[in-house]
C-alpha cells in the first residue's frame, strides 16, 4: 500500500504534535511532507529535522531567516507568511491535510485545500463554525472528503459506518464539563485564567482549554455536527459525561443509540482519520470497563454556561451569525487569558457582538473576511470598554 502522504496545518500545536506521533509510529503508511507553524520556530525545526518534509511554513514572517539558516543543511524547503499557507496544500506531493490551526486563520487554507481535491482532516473548528455552508458545497463540488478529528465527531463518524440508509434522530454530544462543572455561577466571576485552563481530561492549546471551560467548545462542536452529519441544532443534545470515555453517541428513529467508547487518547481519532477506512494497531492503554466501573451523565447549566445557549442562538440565526460569535469569542478568549476581562465578561462580549454587528443571512467569503474584521474590532473595543 502506498504511503499517504500529510501535510499538517499547525504542526506544532496539540494535534499537530500528536499527528506527527501518529505518521512516527506507522512510518510504512504515513510520510509528513508539509509542516506549518504560526510562531514556535524552534519547535518547527526540531519537527523537520526529525520528519524531513519537503517544505515548512512560519508564519511569522520575523522568523523565516532563524528557520531558514536551522535548515541550511537540509533538503527542506522553508517559506513564510499566511499566503504560503494557502500555497503549500496546493503541492501535489500531499493527499491529505490535516487542518489543525486555531481560529479563523485555518478557513482560508482549509478551502485552497478542498479546491486542490485534497482529503481533509479537519480539527480546524472554527472552518465550519464561519462557513459551513460555503465549505461543505465546495467539498461536493470538488469531491474533496471531509474526515473529522475531533475526538466527538470521530465517534459520531464512527457510529454512522454502515448506517447510510437510516436516519438520525438525535446526536448526543458529549462533554467533560470542564474544571467549573461543579462551580457555583456566583463563584465564577472570580476564577482566574490558570484555573480554566487547569482542564480535567484533555491535554488541549490554551485558546481550546479556555473554550472548553467556557462550554463555547460544545457549541462550536454542534454547530460542526451539523453540517458534517446534516442535522439541524435541535436535534444534536449536549450531555455532560465528566469520565470522557463516551465519545459521542447517536439515536436512530427506532430509538436504538450506538456510542463510541475509548480511553481520552486524540491520537486515535486522528489515527482514523488517516487511515479511514482501515483501523491499524495502536500503542497506548486500553479501556478496562471493570476499572471504570460507573459512568455519569447530567445536562449543561445553561445559566452557568452561557456562551453554550449563544452558540445555539448562532446556529438557529445562521447566515453570518456563528462568523460574529466566533470572532468576538477569539477576542475575548485571548483577553481573558491576558488578564484584561474576567470569566464572565467573555459571553457578554460575544452577546454585545452579536447584536451589534450587522446580520447578513447568504454571506460570500468576503462577507465572511469583513464580518470577521467588524467583530473583532467591536469586541476589542468591549474589551478596554471593561478595563475603563
Amino acid at each position: 500500500m502506498n504511503k499517504k502522504k500529510i501535510a499538517i496545518l499547525g504542526s506544532t500545536g496539540s494535534i499537530g504534535t500528536q499527528t506527527l506521533q501518529v505518521i512516527a509510529e506507522h512510518p510504512d503508511l504515513f510520510e509528513a511532507r508539509v509542516l506549518t507553524a504560526g510562531r514556535n520556530a524552534e519547535l518547527l525545526v526540531r519537527q523537520a529535522r526529525q520528519f524531513r518534509p519537503d517544505a515548512v511554513v512560519i508564519a511569522d514572517e520575523s522568523q523565516y531567516g532563524t528557520v531558514t539558516e536551522a535548515l541550511a543543511d537540509t533538503d527542506v524547503k522553508v517559506y513564510a507568511g499566511q499566503a504560503a499557507l494557502c500555497q503549500v496544500v496546493d503541492l501535489p506531493s500531499v493527499d491529505v491535510v490535516v487542518s489543525s490551526l486555531v481560529g479563523f486563520a485555518g478557513l482560508e487554507p482549509t478551502l485552497q485545500a478542498i479546491k486542490a481535491h485534497k482529503t481533509i482532516a479537519l480539527a480546524n473548528k472554527e472552518t465550519l463554525v464561519v462557513a459551513g455552508e460555503l465549505v461543505m458545497r465546495l467539498s461536493h463540488e470538488c469531491r474533496s472528503p471531509i474526515l473529522p478529528v475531533d475526538s466527538e465527531h470521530s465517534a459520531i463518524f464512527q457510529c454512522l459506518a454502515g448506517e447510510e440508509l437510516n436516519a438520525i434522530d438525535k446526536i448526543l454530544l458529549t462533554a467533560s464539563g470542564g474544571p467549573f462543572r461543579k462551580m457555583q455561577a456566583a463563584e465564577l466571576a472570580a476564577v482566574t485564567p490558570a484555573q480554566a485552563l487547569a482542564h480535567p481530561t484533555w491535554d488541549m492549546g490554551a485558546k481550546v482549554t479556555i473554550d472548553s471551560a467556557t462550554l463555547m467548545n460544545k457549541g462550536f462542536e454542534m454547530i460542526e455536527a451539523r453540517w458534517l452529519f446534516g442535522v439541524s441544532p435541535d436535534r444534536i443534545q449536549v450531555v455532560v459525561h465528566p469520565q470522557s470515555i463516551i465519545h459521542s453517541a447517536v439515536q436512530f428513529e427506532d430509538g436504538s443509540v450506538k456510542a463510541q467508547l475509548g480511553v481520552p487518547d486524540m491520537r486515535l481519532p486522528i489515527q482514523y482519520a488517516l487511515s479511514y477506512p482501515v483501523r491499524h494497531p495502536l500503542s497506548g492503554p486500553r479501556m478496562d470497563l471493570f476499572e471504570i466501573a460507573t459512568l455519569h451523565f447530567e445536562r449543561p447549566d445553561a445559566e452557568r454556561f452561557p456562551c453554550l445557549a449563544l452558540a445555539y442562538e448562532a446556529a438557529r440565526r445562521g447566515g453570518n451569525a456563528p462568523c460574529i460569535m466566533n470572532a468576538a469569542n477569539e477576542v475575548a478568549n485571548l483577553a481573558f487569558r491576558q488578564g484584561r476581562i474576567g470569566y464572565t465578561d467573555i459571553h457578554r462580549i460575544i452577546l454585545r457582538a452579536m447584536d451589534g454587528i450587522p446580520y447578513d443571512g447568504a454571506p460570500s467569503l468576503d462577507v465572511y473576511r469583513q464580518t470577521d474584521a467588524e467583530a473583532r474590532r467591536l469586541a476589542l473595543s468591549l474589551v478596554d470598554g471593561a478595563n475603563t
